[in-house]
C-alpha cells in the first residue's frame, strides 16, 4: 500500500520503486477523504471534497505529458448491486445519514426539491466501469477520457421515492432505540427553504427555548430532556447545511462516454453480466428495500 500524501507514494526503498517502474503499467488512483465538513466557499464551491476533486483532475491535466489518462466521475456511490454480494458497503454515504436519522426520529422534515433526481451508482457498477475503462484506454490508447457514472439521465430515480422507500423500509422493519425498542416514524416533510425554516422553528427551535427556560427555573430538572433536543437540532442542521447544495440541483449529468463505453464492450465480447454498468438494469424500489437498506443495516447500523 502506498501514501498519496507522501513523496514517491512514501516508498523509500529505491530497488521496490524501480521495480514498481518497469513492471506496472496501470496505476487506479481512488484515495478521498469524503468529509464534507471542511469547507471550500471563498473559493465558489459547496465544500472541500468536490474543491479538492477539481484540483486534482487540473494537476493530473497539467502534469500527465503523453500518458494515457482516464477521468472517471461517478455519482453518489451506493452499496453494491451484485459483487462480491448484494448490499456491502463500507461506511455511511450522503442518503444513509439521511436514513439514520430519519429512522431514529431525528429527522421529521428536510429542505430540497421533491422532484430533483438522486443521481446514484451501485459501488460494483462503479468498478465495472473502471476496469472496462481501463482496458479499452489500453487497447487503443486513448487520451483525456472522461466518463461520467451515474443514473440520472437513463434511469433516474427521485428524493420523492427515496422518501417514500426510507417510510416504508422504516415502518416495516424499524430502527430500534437504545432500549431495544421499535422506533415508529412518520411521514418526513420535504419543503422548500422557508418551509424548512419554519418547520425548525415550530418543531425544535420554539420547544428548546421554552424547555431551556424551564431547566433554568427549576434547577436544570429538565437538563436530560435539554440534551437531547440540542442534539436533534444539531443533527438536523448539519445535515441540512452539509448537503443543501445537493438537494436543490436540478442537473443531469451527460454519460454518454459511459454509455459509448458500454456498447464497446459489447461489441468487443465483455461479459455483460459480470462486467455491467448499466444504471438501466436497476429495478430502484427493489434496489433500496431489498438490498440497499438491509445492507445499511447490516453493515453500518447494526
Amino acid at each position: 500500500m502506498g501514501d498519496v500524501s507522501s513523496e514517491n507514494l512514501g516508498i523509500k526503498d529505491v530497488t521496490m520503486r524501480e521495480k514498481m517502474l518497469e513492471e506496472i503499467d496501470i496505476v487506479l488512483h481512488s484515495a478521498a477523504c469524503t468529509k464534507f465538513d471542511e469547507r471550500a466557499k471563498e473559493h465558489g464551491w459547496p465544500n472541500t471534497y468536490v474543491f479538492t476533486k477539481a484540483m486534482g483532475e487540473m494537476l493530473v491535466g497539467h502534469m500527465k505529458e503523453n500518458l494515457p489518462v482516464i477521468i472517471l466521475r461517478p455519482t453518489i456511490v451506493t452499496s453494491t448491486y451484485k459483487e462480491p454480494f448484494p448490499g456491502w458497503i463500507e461506511g455511511a454515504r450522503t442518503i444513509d445519514s439521511f436514513a439514520n436519522a430519519y429512522g431514529r426520529r431525528n429527522l421529521t422534515c428536510f429542505p430540497g426539491d421533491i422532484k430533483t433526481v438522486l443521481d446514484v451508482m451501485p459501488a460494483d457498477m462503479v468498478v465495472n466501469e473502471m476496469i472496462v475503462a481501463m482496458v479499452a484506454t489500453s487497447n487503443c490508447q486513448c487520451y483525456d477520457n472522461i466518463y461520467h457514472v451515474g443514473s440520472s439521465v437513463r434511469n433516474p430515480v427521485r428524493y420523492e421515492n427515496l422518501r417514500d422507500y426510507m417510510y416504508r423500509y422504516l415502518t416495516e422493519k424499524p430502527w430500534e432505540d437504545k432500549d431495544g425498542k421499535s422506533i415508529k416514524v412518520g411521514s418526513m416533510s420535504i419543503l422548500d427553504m422557508a418551509g424548512f425554516q419554519r418547520c425548525m422553528f415550530i418543531r425544535f427551535l420554539l420547544p428548546t427555548k421554552v424547555l431551556k427556560l424551564l431547566n433554568t427555573i427549576f434547577c436544570k430538572y429538565f437538563q436530560k430532556m435539554y440534551i437531547e433536543f440540542n442534539r436533534k437540532i444539531q443533527i438536523v442542521m448539519r445535515l441540512a447545511d452539509l448537503y443543501k447544495p445537493y438537494l436543490f440541483f436540478r442537473g443531469a449529468f451527460d454519460d454518454v462516454n459511459m454509455e459509448k463505453l458500454r456498447m464497446t464492450a459489447r461489441h468487443g465480447g465483455v461479459d455483460e453480466d459480470l462486467f455491467s454498468f448499466d444504471p438501466k438494469m436497476i429495478e430502484w424500489e427493489d434496489y433500496f428495500m431489498n438490498i440497499h437498506f438491509p445492507g445499511t443495516v447490516k453493515f453500518i447500523f447494526k
